[in-house]
């Protein structure tokens, strides 16, 4: 992941302690660095940039933004170290209010003798909120913090991750290869609200392309076999026959240069019927490994279903590859707990144990077992999961989000699949049904409730959050 570039707002009013806001300012570099250094790059002025480096007044805020934009940042960090001159701060969110914006307040230092007050951070910071509310400059408050403070901690981190998320899904481009199956209007998407809401583009691809494309590559191309290798090196293959390997590796490299070539985050895929009857292989293995790389791949031509893969993915900071899922039923004893599975499209690094690659377990009954090798199947691991779902209607978008547990309890089933429970599958359903999220969502091993529902606040979404 490419370090993701904060600027650091270092506020200051005349009149205040501006010894003490140096300080401050030099232990919240200090503490940045040490503790978030190898996932972001931190920008702030320099002490020949401002004056005394500090952030006080209207030619201090100009010179700020210059360096800003000069460097391509991704998130503000407004930090009141005393008073702080809300104007200066609000005319440099003026300048990245499409970013996320962050504001902080300070602890007070020791007062002097003679009762003088060094810093009003506490006071200053209630100016800096209501210029950004008058100016309808959307952020997120940090709390009132020393910078070594697991407070600190805590509320960077999950700005950082609001960020991350935000860095990716506005301008997404998706690719959309094929489109949705015909019964499925559930996966409908408005793409005119995409491009005004979010600045997203829907690359549209046709299956020809890709199928015609995978039958020009010879069966000795060196990626082939280089995908070939690696599912083998993991997978039990014993099962599929060799013609089979090619052409799902084949499908594999051609979505590969696609996705590069027209610099996609993540894709919708047809996945039946007609690659299975014209092509003869099924895709599910295909789009676990995009995603598992960094290219959010769902089934059934999901648009909205490859962007809250992308959100989850980037809450983890793409350390965790999210599993496109069905709710499908519930528990037959365990009231809470439901089946979380799709066809065989869980990337490799979810499955407990070893996986299989195997033939469809449905779709091989209309096109024969020959022609749908290309499920992945087993059994997920346990653990703490997130699950969300993106929607819209009308033009607002709403985003289902919610935590649960996935469990280590047998199944006879076929596909890709695990237990979860969840506190409520009563209040949870309901909330489906009412709120209208679809029968797919995303579900990512760890907790990322709060940092997704950060990021939905401040783009405009409405969280659901169960």
């Amino acid at each position: 992941m490419d370090k993701i570039r904060l600027g650091l707002v270092p506020l200051h009013r005349y009149g205040f302690d501006e010894a003490w806001a140096q300080e401050l300012k030099r232990r919240f570099i200090e503490v940045i660095s040490n503790k978030f250094g190898s996932i972001i790059e931190l920008i702030y002025p320099e002490d020949g940039d401002t004056k005394i480096g500090l952030v006080a007044d209207d030619n201090d805020a100009e010179k700020v933004i210059e360096i800003f934009k000069s460097r391509g940042i991704n998130g503000l960090m407004l930090v009141t170290l005393t008073f702080g001159d809300e104007i200066a701060g609000a005319r440099i969110a003026e300048e990245f209010r499409d970013s996320p914006i962050m504001i902080l307040a300070t602890k007070e230092p020791p007062a002097l003798e003679g009762g003088y007050r060094r810093s009003d951070s506490f006071c200053g910071t209630l100016s800096l909120a209501s210029a950004l509310h008058r100016r309808e400059i959307p952020f997120l408050y940090g709390g009132i913090v020393f910078p070594e403070d697991e407070g600190f901690t805590k509320s960077l981190d999950l700005f950082i991750r609001v960020v991350a998320i935000h860095r990716r899904f506005v301008g997404a481009r998706i690719g959309l290869v094929g489109p949705r199956p015909e019964r499925f209007e559930t996966v409908a998407f408005n793409e005119e609200a995409m491009i005004k809401k979010f600045k997203q583009r829907v690359i549209p691809i046709t299956l020809l392309e890709v199928v015609e494309e995978a039958r020009r590559l010879p069966n000795d191309d060196p990626n082939v076999i280089k995908v070939i290798d690696s599912i083998s090196s993991y997978a039990d293959i014993s099962k599929v026959p060799r013609e089979a390997l090619l052409r799902i590796a084949k499908v594999e490299v051609v979505l590969r240069r696609i996705a590069s070539e027209k610099k996609l985050s993540g894709l919708g895929f047809r996945c039946w019927n007609e690659i299975q009857r014209y092509y003869g292989v099924t895709p599910c293995h295909v789009l676990a490994r995009l995603t598992q790389s960094g290219i959010m791949s769902s089934c059934e031509a999901d648009v909205y279903g490859a962007l809250t893969m992308l959100i989850q993915y980037e809450a983890s900071l793409e350390t965790s590859p999210p599993f496109f899922i069905d709710w499908t039923i519930r528990h037959p004893s365990k009231p809470n707990v439901f089946l979380a599975w799709h066809c065989g499209n869980a990337p490799p690094a979810l499955c407990l144990g070893r996986c299989s690659l195997l033939y469809h377990f449905r779709l091989h009954r209309r096109v024969g077992i020959e022609n749908t090798y290309g499920s992945y199947e087993g059994m997920l691991k346990p653990g703490v999961v997130t699950i969300s779902r993106l929607v819209e209607y009308g033009g607002e978008f709403k985003l289902l989000i919610t935590r649960g547990r996935a469990l280590e309890e047998e199944g006879v089933f076929r596909g890709s699949w695990v237990w979860v429970e969840v506190e409520d599958l009563d209040k949870m359903y309901r909330t489906l049904i009412e709120e209208g999220f679809i029968h797919h969502a995303s579900m990512i091993y760890g907790d990322y409730v709060e940092p997704i529902a950060n990021f939905a606040k401040i783009m405009g979404i409405k969280a659901v959050v169960i």
